[in-house]
């Protein structure tokens, strides 16, 4: 059984991305430039974006936060947005999720500048994505795809199962692993809430990438013998006894299954790490990009 070390690898990352900004730093270019919108005080929130900007001091980059209300109306938060569009200084930028709920996260999404979408989730680079055409990847299939390649994990002809359909994890996944060339050429099978019978066809896979949100799911009598395992699961359970009173959690049942897969992700410290570092990634792609405009 090997670790796929999101966290090792993620530094790694990052530390590749600060010579290339130390080197334009050097040669007195512009440097990669991510903003990120919090709308609120969502915690969790919070601390995924402030985690953003401290990656981004460690490498280099400069960064913007662009925080507001939680009651800001629809229209001011366009506003905001294309604010960010229409500012050459920013190569890129987040709208961090969840929304208020008075607030149409789709016609938010649907606003931001495709070029500037180092999210990845705009329809446009959704779509070039599926075509096989440069585009953003979404940072955390984006990640899936750096771990496997590093770590030199075969894909070719091998059958992946995708659990969960979400158009951020699961819908991409499918994308990126049945496309052309490595890590990619698997064939897949994406399975959901509607599936029947999904022990029998996670039994059947070599590779498998679990997007559910469900703590503990899979079990060691769901995956076959050398499995790679990838658990994109990240769920807090109470836990009276840790430190901060509760536990990080993914899909994957980790002790059951580990002994039984040739590589696993563990959690946290797997997929979550690499997303950060993909999105740094996409900044740096959007400021090249930019600059050759």
């Amino acid at each position: 059984m090997n670790i796929l070390d999101g966290k090792k690898v993620s530094n790694d990352i990052k530390n590749e991305i600060a010579e290339i900004v130390t080197k334009m730093k050097a040669k007195g270019e512009k440097v990669p430039h991510l903003a990120a919108v919090l709308v609120g005080e969502n915690g969790a929130s919070l601390t995924y974006v402030n985690s953003k900007v401290k990656s981004c001091e460690r490498i280099g980059f400069d960064s913007t936060l662009v925080k507001l209300d939680a009651d800001i109306t629809e229209e001011k938060l366009l506003a905001e947005i294309e604010k960010l569009n229409t500012n050459d200084a920013i190569d890129g930028f987040i709208v961090q999720l969840p929304l208020p709920k008075h607030i149409d996260e789709q016609k938010i999404l649907l606003a931001v500048n495709p070029d500037k979408d180092v999210d990845g989730f705009h329809p446009t680079n959704f779509g070039k994505m599926a075509l096989d055409m440069p585009s953003f990847i979404p940072a955390t299939p984006f990640g899936i795809i750096e771990l496997l390649e590093r770590y030199k994990v075969e894909t070719s002809g091998k059958h992946c199962v995708v659990i969960g359909r979400s158009h951020i994890v699961g819908r991409p996944m499918s994308i990126l692993m049945s496309r052309k060339g490595f890590p990619g050429d698997a064939t897949v099978t994406l399975t959901h809430s509607r599936t029947q019978n999904l022990e029998a066809i996670t039994k059947e896979a070599d590779i498998v990438i679990s997007a559910l949100g469900v703590p503990n799911f899979l079990k060691a009598n769901m995956v076959k013998e050398g499995a790679v395992i990838i658990d994109v699961g990240i769920t807090r359970v109470t836990d009276s006894e840790a430190p901060r009173g509760y536990r990080i959690v993914g899909d994957v049942d980790y002790n059951e299954v580990a002994p039984k897969s040739s590589y696993i992700t563990p959690v946290p410290g797997g997929v979550g790490p690499m997303t950060i570092a993909m999105l740094l990634k996409n900044t740096l792609l959007a400021r090249s990009r930019h600059n050759q405009a």
